[in-house]
């Protein structure tokens, strides 16, 4: 487990190198259309497009080398398969990815550009982790799961330590992106045991993937569900060791409806001047969402990634 931000401070120091230490990004246009002031923390610049390389690159620097010489594999429906790729390219070993038959095109290229090895499987998590399991079972490769796991968990709250030197003054909330929890888990552990980013964490999560959502208030993890949404970074279902460090250190959880996700994405696109995702939107839709709730207070938004298929966008 994470013991203290020591842990996150050093997965930062270990990735820092190889990382971009991505910008905040202001807008007066989306902040008087929102009644607050927003700060986007543009983690869509990352390298790979996405988080995720914080996570991936922190896990593989943290193999010994007959973990290393095994070679890794994952299970992903797109960004951690291209970070885990891109951070075993760096090291010069084999990466296998398993990835569900309907994956978005443009992050199934992203793995092969990478250097990963795909293996396609039924679009259930279930069947996700048969298919790894399999794999593991014959060839010995070492397993880098894409959240459930404490060196990618601290490789994601590197972006807290960016944070913490970045921002002027503590935010009112913070809103991080919910799939399979380990951006939030990162973020909030380092937040609340440090302080200095921001008073409230707030998982945004889509109303037709609230497995988190409905975990965090009923206190059950919630396992047996089935993710509907447009934001495909976010269909995964929350890992076990999230779940126990959001239940300790995030503040609340909020929906948004997929009409909404596309609306705050289109906002993003055209007032911000960045593309993102629509796992990165998903935030952004909460507050248009629930106004009042947000009136005039320092509001933070993290911009998970920007990979999509441009030829099938959801609007």
């Amino acid at each position: 487990m994470i013991s203290g931000v020591s842990e996150i401070y050093d997965a930062h120091a270990r990735i820092n190198s190889y990382i971009h230490n991505t910008p905040l990004i202001h807008s007066k246009e989306i902040n008087k259309l929102c009644g607050c002031d927003i700060v986007f923390k543009a983690d869509n610049l990352q390298k790979i497009g996405a988080f995720k390389a914080r996570g991936a690159c922190n896990a593989i620097l943290s193999l010994d080398k007959t973990a290393l010489d095994r070679g890794v594999i994952t299970h992903s429906s797109g960004n951690h398969g291209a970070a885990l790729s891109w951070a075993a390219q760096m090291k010069k070993i084999s990466c296998i990815v398993v990835m569900p038959e309907n994956a978005s095109k443009v992050k199934i290229e992203a793995v092969k550009s990478y250097g990963g090895k795909i293996v396609f499987c039924e679009p259930t998590i279930s069947a996700r982790e048969m298919k790894v399991q399999e794999l593991i079972d014959e060839y010995k490769y070492t397993f880098i799961h894409p959240f459930d796991d404490y060196s990618v968990i601290a490789g994601q709250g590197s972006i807290a330590c960016e944070l913490e030197s970045q921002l002027q003054e503590p935010l009112d909330k913070l809103l991080i992106p919910v799939g399979g929890g380990g951006l939030i888990s990162g973020i909030s552990f380092f937040a609340k045991k440090n302080g200095g980013i921001a008073s409230t964490i707030i998982g945004a999560e889509p109303e037709t993937a609230r497995d988190a959502t409905d975990s965090f208030y009923s206190k059950t993890h919630v396992t047996d569900y089935k993710p509907m949404t447009i934001a495909d970074g976010l269909r995964a279902t929350l890992g076990v060791k999230n779940f126990e460090i959001i239940l300790k250190n995030v503040d609340e959880f909020i929906t948004a409806t997929e009409s909404e996700i596309i609306e705050a994405m289109k906002i993003i696109w055209s007032r911000l001047k960045v593309i993102v995702e629509p796992s990165s939107a998903v935030p952004l839709a909460v507050i248009l969402n629930k106004p009042e709730y947000f009136k005039n207070e320092r509001v933070g938004v993290i911009l998970s990634g920007g990979n999509l298929d441009l030829e099938d966008l959801p609007w």
